[in-house]
C-alpha cells in the first residue's frame, strides 16, 4: 500500500475591488496596499484614493468614489510623526502650508474604511511604534458644533448633543446685513459678546463677529422654590441694563395678481364702496398709495397694505340692469396678536413684473417669564421669576449675580464642564483675558485656581452671598461665576395661546387646530383619562361636546336613520322610511359623519331611541 502524501495547498489569492466591483486577483494583498499608500504619499497616486485590506476576507478595497467621509490624521513611521519641529517653524514663517503637508505625504486623508487599517494616537506622547497615525489636534474627534462648545469632554455625550442642537438656535447676529435683509422672520440681539471661554475652532471660525448670547454672572442656588425643575431666576434689573434683549424683524408681503379675464389687484386705499371695507379705524396708518408709513405702531389685525380685487365673477348686473364691478377687499394685515413698529417698506416687482410690497415689522423681544435659556453645556431652562436686584443675594464686594441657577442641574446631568467654564469664566474676568476652553487642550482647572488664588479669591470658586430681602449672611457657600448664556428662538409671546369661541372646521365642525389659525385647545385622551378617574362626567360632557362640535339631530323612531326637516311642508320626515315619527336627538357632529361615512361603505346603522325613563 503506497501513501500519499499531503499536498500543501497554494496560499490564497487576495481580491481586489475597485469600489466594490472586483477587478482582479493577487498574490499578497497586504503587501501591495503598503505600496500603493506609499505610492500615494510621494503624489503617484491620488490622495483622493483610500486603500483598505480586509484580512479576514483576504479581499483589497480601492476606494475613490465619491461621498465619502474623510479625516486628516498625521502620517507615523516607526513611532515617529512625520510633522516634525522644523515644519512648524516653516508653517509659522508662511513658508509651508496644509496643502504643501498633504502634497508631501505628513498629512493624509483617510475614509472610514481605511480607518480599520490604522491605530491612531491622541497626543505625540502615547506614540508606539504599533501606531499609524496621529490627530492633528485631539479636538478634531468633533465635529464643528461640538467643536464649539467648550470643555465637551468633560460632560456626559447627550448633553453635548443637546448642547449642539441648542447652539444653532441662540439669537445672536444671524449676518452682518440684517438691515438690508426681508427675511421671514429674524432675530437680531442688542449687546452680544464673545464668551470669555472660547474655544480653537470657535477663533478658527471667527464667531465673535457673529457672536449669539452674553457672559452672565451665575450663583448656583434654590432661590424659594423659583428655580426648580431648571427653571431660572433672572435679575430684572440685568434685563432693564439690556440683558439678552432681541429685536424681531418679521415681513409680510403682498402682490397685484394677474387674472385669466385681464384684470388686475390694485394696490391703494381701499373707499367705503368696496365689498369687505373694514372701516376707517383699520386703514389708519396707511398713506395715500394705501402703503402702511414706516415707523408706524401697528397692532393686530391693522392693515399694511391696502389692496382690492376684482369681482370673483366677471360680471354683476345690478338693479338698474347695467354692468357694475364691484371690487373686494384683500388688503394685507398684521396677524392676530402680534404688534410692533413698521421698521421698513420695500416697494419693488415681483417674479412675473407685476408690483410686489414688503413691509418689515420690528419688534423688542424683552426676556420674560416662560422664557427660554441655555449654557453651552446643554443645561437649559426657562425663566421662573424676575427679581429686582436689591432682593437678589449678593457678595461682599457687592457682586450680584444676573441668574440664580438651580445646583441639582448640575451632578445628575454629569456637566462637569458648566462648572469648568464657570470657574475659567471668573479666572478670565478677574485676570482680564480670554480664556481657551478647546477640548483636551485648553486651560486647566489648576490655571484657574491659581488665578483666583493670586487675586484673593478663594480657590474653588465659592463665595459668601448675603440674602437681599434679609441682609443676613447665607450659612452655606455658594459657588458664583461668569457663565455664557444663550438666549434661544423659543420666545413665550411667539407661543402664548388662547380661545374661548371662534372658527370650526368645516367638516367636522369642531374647533381649529393651531395657534395660527386660532385654534382650540386639545383635550386629548389622557385629559379625558383624568376625568373619568375623578368621576366628572359632566365636565367630561361639556369639554368633549358642549364646547367641541355638539348638534341636535332628527332621529327617526321607525327605522333608526337620521331623518330631515322639510321646509317646503315645513314638517319633520324621515328619508328613508316617509315616517314623521322624528325625534330629535343630542349628539356629536363628528358621530353623525361617522354614520354618513359607514353609509358610504353600503352599511346602514341604526339608532334605536328609548324613553329617557
Amino acid at each position: 500500500m503506497v501513501k500519499r502524501r499531503k499536498r500543501k495547498s497554494a496560499p490564497e489569492r487576495t481580491s481586489i475591488f475597485l469600489n466594490g466591483r472586483i477587478v482582479g486577483t493577487h498574490p499578497d494583498g497586504k503587501s501591495l496596499a503598503q505600496r500603493l499608500r506609499e505610492r500615494r504619499r510621494t503624489n503617484e497616486l491620488s490622495n483622493q484614493v483610500n486603500v483598505y485590506y480586509n484580512s479576514k476576507l483576504n479581499e483589497l478595497h480601492i476606494l475613490t468614489d465619491k461621498g465619502r467621509v474623510r479625516r486628516p490624521y498625521i502620517v507615523v513611521e516607526n513611532g515617529k510623526s512625520r510633522f516634525t519641529p522644523e515644519l512648524m517653524t516653516r508653517i509659522k514663517n508662511n513658508e509651508l502650508n496644509w496643502n504643501h503637508l498633504v502634497k508631501m505625504g505628513i498629512i493624509e486623508y483617510l475614509d472610514a474604511q481605511e480607518e480599520e487599517n490604522s491605530l491612531v494616537a491622541f497626543n505625540e506622547k502615547d506614540l508606539t511604534p504599533d501606531h499609524t497615525h496621529l490627530e492633528v489636534d485631539a479636538s478634531n474627534i468633533f465635529g464643528v458644533v461640538a467643536g464649539v462648545l467648550p470643555f465637551s469632554e468633560h460632560n456626559s455625550s447627550p448633553r453635548i448633543t443637546m448642547a449642539c442642537a441648542m447652539a444653532k438656535q441662540s439669537l445672536g447676529v444671524y449676518s452682518a446685513n440684517f438691515n438690508a435683509r426681508y427675511d421671514t422672520r429674524a432675530y437680531v440681539m442688542y449687546y452680544p459678546q464673545q464668551p470669555i471661554v472660547s474655544t480653537n475652532i470657535y477663533r478658527a471660525l471667527n464667531l465673535k463677529d457673529k457672536a449669539a448670547g452674553q457672559n452672565v454672572v451665575i450663583a448656583l442656588a434654590s432661590y424659594h422654590g423659583y428655580n426648580m425643575a431648571d427653571a431660572i431666576v433672572v435679575n430684572r434689573s440685568s434685563i432693564d441694563r439690556g440683558l439678552h434683549r432681541v429685536a424681531m424683524f418679521k415681513t409680510y408681503e403682498t402682490e397685484e395678481r394677474m387674472y385669466p379675464g385681464g384684470q388686475k389687484d390694485r394696490i391703494e386705499l381701499p373707499t367705503p364702496e368696496v365689498v369687505g371695507y373694514r372701516g376707517e379705524e383699520a386703514y389708519k396708518h396707511l398713506g395715500e398709495d394705501g402703503i402702511v408709513m414706516p415707523e408706524s405702531d401697528v397692532n393686530g389685525k391693522e392693515v399694511l397694505v391696502g389692496k382690492t380685487s376684482p369681482p370673483r365673477f366677471l360680471e354683476e348686473i345690478s338693479v338698474f340692469g347695467a354692468v357694475e364691478e364691484k371690487k373686494r377687499e384683500s388688503s394685507l394685515s398684521l396677524k392676530s396678536g402680534e404688534k410692533g413698529k413698521v421698521d421698513s417698506v420695500l416697494i419693488t416687482e415681483g417674479p412675473s413684473g407685476n408690483r410686489l410690497v414688503k413691509v418689515r415689522v420690528r419688534s423688542v423681544k424683552t426676556p420674560e417669564i416662560g422664557d427660554k435659556l441655555a449654557s453651552r453645556h446643554g443645561q437649559k431652562g426657562v425663566i421662573g421669576l424676575m427679581v429686582p436686584q436689591e432682593d437678589m443675594p449678593f457678595t461682599k464686594t457687592g457682586i450680584v449675580p444676573d441668574l440664580v441657577v438651580n445646583p441639582h442641574a448640575i451632578p445628575s446631568r454629569m456637566t462637569a464642564g458648566h462648572l469648568l467654564e464657570t470657574l475659567g469664566g471668573t479666572a478670565g474676568s478677574i485676570g482680564g483675558m480670554l480664556m481657551d476652553g478647546t477640548a483636551f487642550s485648553g486651560n486647566t482647572e489648576e490655571q484657574f485656581q491659581e488665578i483666583l488664588k493670586k487675586n484673593g479669591f478663594h480657590e474653588d470658586g465659592e463665595e459668601i452671598l448675603y440674602d437681599g430681602l434679609t441682609g443676613k449672611q447665607i450659612k452655606a457657600k455658594i459657588f458664583i461665576g461668569v457663565v455664557f448664556y444663550q438666549r434661544l428662538h423659543h420666545l413665550v409671546s411667539n407661543k402664548i395661546h388662547v380661545r374661548s369661541r371662534g372658527p370650526v372646521q368645516l367638516l367636522t365642525h369642531q374647533p381649529t387646530e393651531g395657534r395660527a389659525r386660532e385654534g382650540g385647545l386639545r383635550f386629548g385622551e389622557m385629559e379625558r383619562d383624568c376625568l373619568i378617574g375623578y368621576g366628572a362626567s359632566m365636565l367630561i360632557k361639556e369639554r368633549l361636546l358642549e364646547e367641541s362640535d355638539k348638534t341636535v339631530q332628527l332621529v327617526c323612531s321607525e327605522c333608526g336613520s337620521i331623518a330631515t326637516h322639510d321646509y317646503a311642508r315645513n314638517r319633520d320626515i324621515c328619508p328613508i322610511c316617509q315616517s314623521e315619527s322624528v325625534e330629535p336627538v343630542e349628539m356629536s357632529y363628528a358621530f353623525k359623519l361617522l354614520l354618513d361615512e359607514i353609509k358610504s361603505l353600503y352599511i346602514f346603522p341604526r339608532i334605536i331611541l328609548k324613553d329617557k325613563g
